[in-house]
């Protein structure tokens, strides 16, 4: 099998699937000598050991990464360049996106169906912002007198990203791209539950032409590894995706070094379903909203707000299409298995929990799946496989109501008038998604408005784009990925003033401490 080495400072990641992967030899300059293992939810199987960045192993990547920003070797190159290097990485990830999404699917648990759709987008994201760098412009300021005030956007310095499982890679490309488009040397600690194809990624930007210390990746726990890299007084940045209450350590963390934050934390994305939107639409619409990724979604559909007079034939159809999805549950890579597991047995069983605390009613699922599929064979019993449940009669003061579950799980609940909906879709401290199924343009348009959300969508769900910006209000995070937005976030304005004036007008305007103060410049 040929070996291929992760460049320096990439840690050590040893694949036992010799047949699928390709292995990396050990890296002498690890201080670490512990490894973590990753699994496959499914099986439970290993699927490799990943050495654990130490916090020795830290600080010497971020003053590499440091020393690679002060070189200028990628933060003052010139643009034109930059757009290069991100365009031929575009074009090798395309070419290895049906590898990466096997992996994905196997360290996730996900299908293969869903993770051949996301990954067949992400090129998008790097091609984006090569594009940006080609088009996005400084501009001079209209500052009075005869001043030159021109603008431009310099990178941060070295930022760190803090990345989670549920979308391994996408994320971390999402917040990759515009750090590198700008400039800055990028730090990035991916989830120890899914870090593989982040680690693949890495190498793949090495062979497009960034240099060596621009990007690096950190394996390792959170509460070690992940500290270790935020509370460095050289980060200028962080930018993590996370639960909320990880999201405030972070924060103050960060804080304390004055550098710059951006969060996408929890959500409880609110399905609004109005009497007059279209019954199949609205039903799968609702149905992808809840269940895909197994519900591990920050923007997963998780209450279901239907409106009185379809109340009952909308359930009674979504009732038959959450049936039909477990039916056809299975191998996550076999292409027709809908629905794969969440992402270990840790998690299920927290799922459990808070099913066994619920004031309200189960009316489908709710419970771990075990024994064959009816799709395939497949044995749920070795896999951390959730049935897709549906919870009525619920409470807005019931946990399931309030807290991520980040499941298969989701709630219902029956409305009247318009205003009684969105105060129910409100009545929530997360804001970050939302959806609105209705045929009526001025009420999609109005109800949109009012809700207290990030991002809200009208007749579909979950719809995501490098120009869009994402981030959620209230506890659901501050700041947003995607778009220019992104970008001017991992850069700041830097303004140069120059005096045009001639010399003459300049050294009786400019001489502050003449005798006569009449006509003398002021600031």
């Amino acid at each position: 099998m040929k070996s291929r080495l992760l460049c320096r400072p990439f840690l050590q990641i040893r694949l036992l699937h010799k047949d699928r992967y390709t292995s990396f030899p050990n890296i002498s300059n690890v201080a670490s000598k512990e490894e973590f293992a990753v699994c496959n939810p499914a099986t439970g199987q290993e699927l490799c050991q990943v050495s654990i960045a130490s916090t020795e192993d830290v600080s010497a990547i971020i003053d590499r990464a440091q020393a690679a920003f002060d070189s200028g070797v990628w933060s003052k190159s010139p643009a034109v360049h930059r757009s290069k290097v991100l365009s031929r990485l575009a074009r090798t990830l395309e070419a290895q996106i049906p590898e990466l999404a096997k992996i994905e699917s196997l360290q996730t648990g996900r299908t293969i169906r869903e993770m051949n759709a996301q990954l067949g987008r992400l090129p998008e994201w790097i091609e984006y912002y090569a594009a940006l760098l080609r088009t996005n412009q400084a501009f001079v300021a209209p500052t009075q007198g005869k001043l030159l005030n021109y603008v431009q956007r310099i990178p941060l310095g070295v930022v760190a990203q803090i990345t989670p499982f549920n979308h391994p890679l996408l994320i971390a490309i999402k917040k990759i791209a515009p750090a590198l488009a700008a400039g800055n040397s990028v730090i990035v600690k991916p989830s120890e539950a899914a870090p593989i194809t982040v680690l693949e990624f890495a190498e793949m930007a090495i062979e497009a032409g960034l240099p060596e210390g621009v990007l690096s990746i950190v394996p390792g726990y959170g509460h070690i590894t992940g500290k270790a890299i935020v509370g460095n007084p050289l980060i200028r940045k962080v930018d993590v995706t996370a639960g909320t209450q990880t999201g405030r350590v972070l924060g103050s963390i960060v804080g304390a070094n004055l550098a710059s934050f951006t969060a996408e934390l929890g959500g409880k994305a609110p399905i609004v379903i109005f009497n007059d939107a279209d019954l199949e639409t609205s039903v799968n619409g609702a149905a992808f909203a809840c269940f895909v990724a197994s519900g591990q979604t920050c923007v997963s559909g998780t209450r279901l707000i239907i409106q009185d007079k379809i109340y009952d034939e909308f359930l009674t159809r979504f009732l038959a299409k959450v049936k039909s999805i477990r039916d056809r549950m299975g191998d996550p890579l076999n292409p027709k298995s809908t629905m794969g597991t969440v992402i270990s047995l840790r998690h299920l069983q927290r799922i459990e929990e808070m099913m066994k605390r619920t004031s309200g009613k189960v009316i489908f699922g709710g419970e771990r799946m075990l024994g064959k599929s009816e799709l395939d064979g497949f044995d749920f019993s070795k896999g951390s496989f959730f049935a897709p449940t549906i919870v009525t009669d619920i409470d807005v003061k019931d946990e399931l109501w309030e807290e991520e579950i980040f499941g298969p799980v989701v709630v219902v609940k029956c409305f009247s008038e318009e205003q009684e909906g969105v105060g129910l879709a409100n009545a929530c401290k997360y804001g970050l998604g939302a959806g609105i199924w209705t045929s009526d343009l001025s009420r999609a348009h109005r109800v949109a408005a009012d809700m207290q959300a990030g991002l809200c969508w009208v007749n579909t769900h979950h719809r995501n784009d490098p120009s869009s910006p994402w981030g959620g209000m209230k506890e659901s995070g501050i700041g947003r990925e995607n778009g220019l937005e992104a970008f001017e976030a991992y850069s700041q304005s830097k303004s140069t003033i120059v005096n045009i004036a001639p010399v003459e007008e300049s050294r009786q305007s400019d001489d502050w401490f003449a005798e006569v103060a009449e006509g003398r410049r002021y600031g």
